[in-house]
């Protein structure tokens, strides 16, 4: 993989003798991005937790990307501007591909509101290792749960910006799995998750 970076003549990617495949192999896996999208509220964090969990109960090496705690590290300092979330996406899209080629399942749990933001991670860790999943949930529901308060200071103009409120969430046309969250738990929406991975060849 040969990779240019344009910032400095002195800058060169340097080849090493253990390849992705030689680290897949060890792991008996093959390394991915599973990608959860969806509202504030959605349940993603809880879905991505339990799927790590029942992921890592059938033997597979595993790693969780959660949106606040990126914040708290390789995105500390970044904004909610559409200049800041985008960055934010790239900074961890960055970051899911060396763990996919390290042969680690990436389990990346991200608002990631717009098409674009979505699109520029899948073009920056390949198609084929992006694996987008839409945790639908309706609007009203996020609402009613709001576990932090977000929702409703944004309804009540505190904050602005807010995903949902006055900022839009583009819902994915055509997700690799697509989880309605009516009427079932989270147990059941991972099950469904790793039926639809396995029955595609995903695990």
């Amino acid at each position: 993989m040969k990779a240019e970076n344009h910032s400095s003549p002195c800058i060169v990617w340097h080849e090493h003798k253990i390849k992705r495949s030689d680290r897949e192999k060890l792991k008996n896996q093959k390394g991915c991005v599973l990608w959860l999208t969806g509202l504030s509220g959605c349940g993603k964090s809880t879905i991505a937790n339990l799927l790590e969990e029942r992921l890592n109960e059938k033997g597979y090496h595993t790693y969780l990307l959660d949106g606040d705690n990126i914040r708290h590290g390789l995105s500390r300092g970044l904004g909610f501007s559409e200049e800041d979330r985008l960055e934010n996406i790239k900074r961890v899209a960055e970051a899911a591909k060396l763990f996919v080629d390290a042969g680690i399942i990436v389990i990346a749990s991200f608002i990631s509101p717009l098409k674009k933001h979505r699109q520029t991670a899948k073009e920056i860790i390949g198609s084929g290792d992006f694996v987008e999943i839409f945790i639908d949930t309706p609007f009203h529901e996020c609402v009613n749960r709001d576990a932090k308060g977000w929702y409703k200071m944004a309804l009540n103009g505190e904050i602005e910006s807010y995903t949902g409120v006055d900022s839009p969430y583009e819902k994915p046309e055509k997700p690799d799995v697509h989880i309605k969250t009516d009427g079932i738990n989270a147990e059941e929406g991972v099950g469904r998750i790793i039926e639809i991975l396995s029955a595609t060849n995903k695990l």
